[in-house]
């Protein structure tokens, strides 16, 4: 069973259907699981519910993220089509989702959101956070992680397969503190190839920073609840272990504005019990 794939087809139907009652302007890739992709109009952006996409734009960190060009819009989708696509455009763009959900307005006004992530007052995202990972040469790696919101870095997952999956023991050895975190031994390994590399990264991010490390999935994505259970196992310090967290898209739904909470009903499908 292809959790990922069965999740992309039901977001692309969703996705057909939220075109078709709202009127937007999508195309979608060739190929039997087509994917669906919104344009960016004047003042709007089908991908994104209208008062998360105002904020995006009222903010120029949060709006350069729009512009990152979807990496197969010339192979996947008719030339006419793809002219142009960005990464967020897409149904299946968990950064997307990420934005349409801290990037509202006045998200932790009743403060239950706030109180369940452990925020202050003027907490705000940072998307795209460069975490500079030290190395053993003395240097620090270009990681970014998805977003950084108070304490807690986060990583974003939808419809991906896993976790970035494999890399070589040269690439993931040179962290600095990879043996100090990590029971390196125990860490999950295809062959020689360490996988899940993503999550090892995240999580020397957050010792790196003395933070907290959260990975938001789908609750209909246990495989990747898995994955990243069989990380956490392998941290070491007792007390960065218990700031390593999973969130669920559902757990937070429910704390959400009842506007964004129908929005993520509508057009992800992201109900509060499955």
């Amino acid at each position: 069973m292809s959790f990922s794939a069965d999740l992309r087809r039901h977001l692309s139907a969703l996705a057909r259907e939220y075109a078709r009652a709202h009127a937007l302007r999508c195309v979608e890739s060739r190929g039997e699981s087509p994917v669906i992709c919104f344009k960016a109009e004047a003042k709007t952006h089908g991908n994104f519910l209208a008062s998360s996409y105002r904020g995006i734009l009222a903010n120029p960190e949060w709006r350069r993220r729009l512009r990152k060009q979807h990496s197969h819009r010339r192979s996947a989708f008719a030339s006419y089509d793809g002219e142009g696509l960005c990464e967020l455009d897409s149904c299946n763009s968990s950064d997307a989702l990420l934005m349409n959900v801290f990037c509202y307005p006045r998200l932790f006004a009743d403060g239950k959101l706030a109180r369940l992530l452990g925020l202050a007052e003027k907490d705000e995202p940072v998307f795209g956070f460069r975490a500079h990972v030290p190395l053993t040469s003395g240097l620090s790696d270009a990681t970014e992680v998805d977003m950084r919101l108070g304490h807690t870095l986060f990583e974003a997952k939808l419809t991906e397969s896993d976790f970035q999956t494999t890399r070589s023991p040269a690439h993931v050895e040179r962290y600095r503190d990879l043996e100090a975190v990590f029971d390196v031994a125990e860490l999950p390994r295809d062959g020689d190839q360490y996988v899940s590399y993503q999550l090892v990264r995240n999580v020397l991010a957050a010792h790196a920073h003395g933070m907290s490390f959260c990975v938001l999935l789908d609750a209909r994505r246990p495989d990747l609840k898995e994955k990243w259970v069989a990380i956490m196992r392998c941290v070491r310090p007792v007390k960065l272990r218990v700031r390593c967290q999973t969130l669920t898209w559902q757990e937070l739904a429910v704390l959400t504005p009842p506007a964004l909470k129908g929005f993520l009903r509508e057009k992800y499908g992201i109900e509060r019990d499955l």
